[in-house]
């Protein structure tokens, strides 16, 4: 879902940012994570990957060298904080003010956390009805037909 500027909103934020980490971690690694996760809210965009580690670095992690490893996934990421900041601004159209970014071997992740300069924009939740003699969200059972709804809004 896009905003009337043009600017991605709720679920469609979150796969664009996902998209984008993957596609940049790829770049610069040489091998992309095979999962991403992104959630936001507010001013805050969090994208946790997962599988991100090389061949090679899955070889020094194995032979109890985690630090090393650790030590160039930091190099890269900052080498990567500049395209991972211009893509957020340009996807969320608002100014990264801080950029958070952390790997762990086992399990294999990493979480890439951007903080905005102000909160992203997200739709006006909207009331949808509920079938009749489906359980609704909001604990309405027994309340009638034209009482049950459940609340459809941005997700993640």
């Amino acid at each position: 879902m896009t905003s009337p500027g043009g600017a991605l909103r709720g679920g469609a934020l979150n796969a664009a940012v996902s998209q984008a980490v993957v596609r940049l971690l790829s770049e610069y690694a040489g091998r992309g994570p095979t999962k991403a996760r992104t959630i936001h809210n507010g001013r805050f965009v969090l994208c946790v990957v997962e599988d991100t580690m090389t061949k090679a670095e899955r070889t020094i992690a194995a032979s109890g060298r985690d630090e090393t490893v650790l030590e160039w996934r930091h190099a890269l990421q900052h080498t990567m904080q500049a395209d991972l900041i211009a893509a957020v601004e340009a996807l969320t159209h608002r100014r990264v003010a801080a950029f958070l970014s952390d790997s762990h071997i086992e399990p294999d992740l990493a979480a890439e956390l951007f903080v905005l300069d102000e909160p992203v924009a997200e739709p006006v939740e909207e009331m949808v009805p509920v079938p009749a003699g489906a359980h609704d969200i909001g604990g309405n059972d027994g309340a009638g037909p034209d009482a049950r709804a459940a609340t459809v809004g941005a997700g993640n």
